[in-house]
């Protein structure tokens, strides 16, 4: 996921978020601020970590206001610390007042996922191994979460589900075997296409490698059952690991040398990082 794709995505999203929080009116804005004034606010680091969504920060104002103006001192993937200034927003005061929690909610959000992400692929410096995200996003607002993950160093595993073929425990449980439901993939998906199963024991590994899988994925499996796998693949597909992988545990897999491991606590158990817009003056 790359900022032009998110780019020509979002507005709509943005949009359907907005909606969200004014249904008709800001009520709170328009009782103290019944006319348009000028004005500027600071958006403000809170703890230190690593900010990602700035332009989907700008854009929830600009799709308020056409002349709403923001300056930032930082882009998207720097490391930002505690009291830092980040950006400068000016424009209309009620702008400014309607948009700070839907744009602070998308640069919060956004944020603590590339700052989890920087943290747990730090863990994985000097191998081969990539680290992936998953499916498990927060809806409607995938494209912002795996755009986010990207900026904190990790990569992207499938955006949906017509975007490749991964069988896991209940296709193959639907097709009756692994050997089946590789035979059937391999049938019905164009031949550009990899693919991918899901395996919880050393039988279906055996089984996936004899079917011709391309990547073979290591659900919650101990280390020592992943390790007796790796020797019964050898090469002849790639090796994926996932199942409640997290910064705390990942050290586990580190040494076994596998080519991928997805991990779905970048986006749905990442903390926000904190960011505040402060100091609203007119000007």
């Amino acid at each position: 996921m790359n900022e032009i794709t998110m780019k020509m995505n979002m507005d709509n999203l943005i949009l359907e978020a907005l909606r969200e929080d004014i249904s008709s009116e800001d009520v709170s804005t328009n009782a103290v601020m019944p006319e348009p004034k000028p004005g500027e606010v600071d958006l403000i680091a809170k703890q230190e970590g690593i900010i990602a969504g700035l332009g989907v920060f700008a854009r929830v104002f600009e799709l308020l206001s056409d002349d709403t103006k923001v300056t930032f001192s930082v882009k998207d993937g720097d490391a930002v610390q505690k009291g830092q200034k980040i950006a400068l927003v000016q424009g209309d005061i009620r702008v400014l007042l309607s948009g700070e929690r839907t744009a602070l909610n998308y640069l919060q959000r956004m944020s603590g996922i590339a700052t989890y992400t920087h943290q747990v692929a730090f863990l994985l410096a000097g191998t081969k191994t990539k680290l992936l995200d998953t499916r498990k996003t927060t809806p409607n607002n995938r494209i912002f979460e795996k755009y986010a993950v990207k900026v904190g160093g990790g990569n992207n595993h499938r955006y949906n589900l017509s975007d490749g073929v991964l069988l896991k425990d209940n296709h193959i449980g639907a097709a009756g075997s692994v050997t089946a439901a590789v035979r059937m993939a391999k049938e019905y998906a164009p031949f550009v296409r990899k693919i991918e199963v899901e395996v919880e024991t050393l039988d279906q590994v055996k089984e996936a490698v004899a079917a011709g899988a391309d990547i073979i994925m290591l659900d919650n499996m101990s280390h020592d059952t992943m390790k007796e796998a790796m020797q019964i693949i050898g090469g002849k597909a790639e090796v994926e690991v996932s199942g409640n992988v997290t910064k705390e545990n990942i050290a586990r897999i580190t040494d076994l040398g596998v080519d991928y491991i997805s991990s779905g606590a970048l986006t749905h158990s990442a903390p926000i990082l904190d960011l505040s817009l402060k100091n609203l003056h007119a000007i």
